[in-house]
């Protein structure tokens, strides 16, 4: 089973919800299926450049290793060699700070959610908020 797009796009709906509540700066937010591919992708009025490219790092480095993009954030700081290592197999696809969240359904990984416009600690929060609000659990890591 995988993320579905009438899904992806209430997870975003859901994020940007969240980062309005916040009072967040304008978001990006990537939906990966379980497969890496594509989903969906908005971002709110005044995003700027590059935000595409690093809401998807966070999601598919999140769905490369089945964890969420905290935990690599993690591994950048205790075992670089290995960050570097998993940079260079990717093809400099990953970007391992927290809001790549991965969506799962009764345990199983059906997609992951890159977000970015903000902290990164707020960028997991909205993710967190808009899988939630879709009934699925979310794995930041």
């Amino acid at each position: 089973m995988s993320i579905t797009l009438k899904q992806a796009n209430e997870i975003i709906e859901g994020a940007f919800k969240k980062g309005k509540e916040l009072g967040l700066k304008p978001l990006s937010v990537v939906i990966l299926d379980a497969g890496g591919h594509l989903k969906a992708f908005q971002k709110q009025d005044g995003s700027s450049m590059l935000r595409f490219e690093i809401a998807s790092g966070k999601a598919y480095g999140a769905l490369s290793c089945g964890v969420g993009s905290r935990w690599l954030n993690e591994q950048a700081k205790t075992r670089p060699h290995f960050l570097e290592g998993l940079s260079n197999v990717s093809g400099g696809k990953i970007v391992a700070v927290p809001g790549g969240v991965l969506v799962k359904k009764d345990g199983v990984i059906i997609g992951a959610v890159g977000i970015t416009g903000d902290t990164s600690d707020n960028d997991e929060k909205a993710a967190i908020a808009g899988i939630e609000s879709v009934g699925y659990t979310a794995d930041g890591g």
